[in-house]
């Protein structure tokens, strides 16, 4: 049903004002190719234009990412160069494209907090900000875990500062928006809780026409994310190294990471490099395939925003054996397998039982339940009607 608003006290006298919602969508530069965020956005684009046609016009706002260092002679090819040209896009050039717009949309949408200094280039009653996890602002949350020079950590509370002012702030769980109210960052009334949904493509059944992915081979164990410290990549390659003693045909598949020095260090030393494939770029029916294929989807983690993979391989059926914390205990429920961080015998024993008796796993219909109570229509059911409030005025 379409519902009737009423502009917002400070879009009086604005051309094009209307009973919708004219709502900008600010997604990370593609170039960037960071699949969680990209993912996030696209499913809320895809729920606003499917679901609310006529509660919403909206744009998706995603300029190309501007290459100027990686042009340079010498400088071209180098890890610099790559970040020097996101901090000029981040900081110069999106800012520049926000103020041109400004006056075309009633609300705008920020799909990732670590964009969130764009809040200060837009009329911040009317701008929302998606924070995923507080990662962004570790070096001014937790300086001793993570010391940054004062560049960075004047950048990161320029980013901070922007969420902070921002009108709605959403989380993916209430864990999040807990430790935002613990450390003050945010008032509760600007907090809302919008907890992430599953792709078509996890849900629908297709094993019987799925293909090989990259000649993978089975069995297989699967990790899906990326190999920052937090992911505890040093777990999963001690854990893999010690079943392989025990199972020499299994392997380990890892998606969307890339492995550190030291990391690679680990996979040489326990001669693992046959036995692993790391794979990156896949879409989401090919991701969704190696779900299913997989023995077992890992998550080693000792940290997480979420832990989207856990709900995506549960919405397949897989089985998951994940971390014992709390942000993915709410969120794989009673279809998960949990170890603790870093115990490296829990996880083998737990593997290795689980291979040799897939039944000690929860059912396959209790995983597929968990999985199905999220949902990406809710998701963007929630963040409408709070735009929807925006513009009209409603506290």
């Amino acid at each position: 049903m379409t519902t009737t608003l009423s502009p917002h006290p400070s879009l009086a006298g604005r051309p094009h004002a209307s009973a919708n919602v004219r709502l900008g969508l600010i997604c990370d530069f593609a170039e960037e190719n960071w699949p969680s965020m990209d993912l996030v956005a696209d499913m809320l684009w895809d729920q606003l234009q499917g679901q609310a046609p006529d509660e919403v016009r909206g744009r998706r706002i995603q300029p190309h990412m501007v290459r100027c260092f990686q042009r340079l002679p010498l400088l071209g090819q180098e890890r610099f160069a790559w970040n020097a040209d996101r901090l000029l896009a981040r900081f110069w050039h999106y800012p520049r494209v926000l103020r041109r717009q400004r006056d075309d949309f009633d609300c705008f949408h920020i799909a990732d907090h670590s964009y969130a200094h764009l809040v200060h280039e837009l009329p911040r009653d009317r701008t929302g900000v998606y924070c995923h996890d507080l990662d962004t602002f570790r070096c001014l949350l937790e300086p001793q875990v993570e010391p940054r020079p004062p560049w960075f950590r004047a950048m990161t509370r320029h980013i901070l500062r922007g969420m902070q002012q921002a009108a709605v702030v959403f989380c993916s769980t209430q864990l999040t928006i807990d430790r935002i109210l613990k450390l003050g960052l945010v008032d509760a009334a600007r907090l809302i809780y919008a907890p992430y949904g599953i792709a078509p493509e996890f849900r629908t059944p297709t094993d019987s026409t799925d293909k090989e992915i990259h000649g993978v081979k089975r069995p297989f164990l699967l990790h899906v994310g990326s190999c920052i410290p937090r992911k505890r990549m040093d777990v999963l390659l001690e854990v893999f190294a010690a079943l392989r003693q025990k199972r020499p045909g299994l392997y380990l598949v890892q998606v969307g990471g890339q492995w550190t020095a030291a990391q690679q260090r680990q996979i040489d030393q326990h001669r693992l490099g046959p036995a692993i494939r790391q794979l990156r770029g896949l879409d989401r029916k090919s991701l969704a395939v190696l779900y299913r294929r997989a023995a077992i989807v890992l998550l080693p983690s000792e940290a997480e925003g979420f832990g989207l993979p856990v709900i995506e391989a549960l919405a397949c059926g897989a089985v998951v054996v994940a971390s014992d914390i709390p942000v993915v205990r709410k969120v794989g429920g009673d279809g998960t397998v949990y170890c603790s961080v870093a115990n490296v015998n829990s996880w083998v024993e737990t593997i290795d039982r689980l291979l040799a008796s897939p039944d000690f796993a929860p059912d396959r219909q209790k995983r597929i339940a968990q999985a199905q109570r999220f949902s990406w229509e809710k998701h963007a059911a929630i963040i409408l009607e709070a735009y929807q409030k925006l513009a009209s005025g409603v506290a």
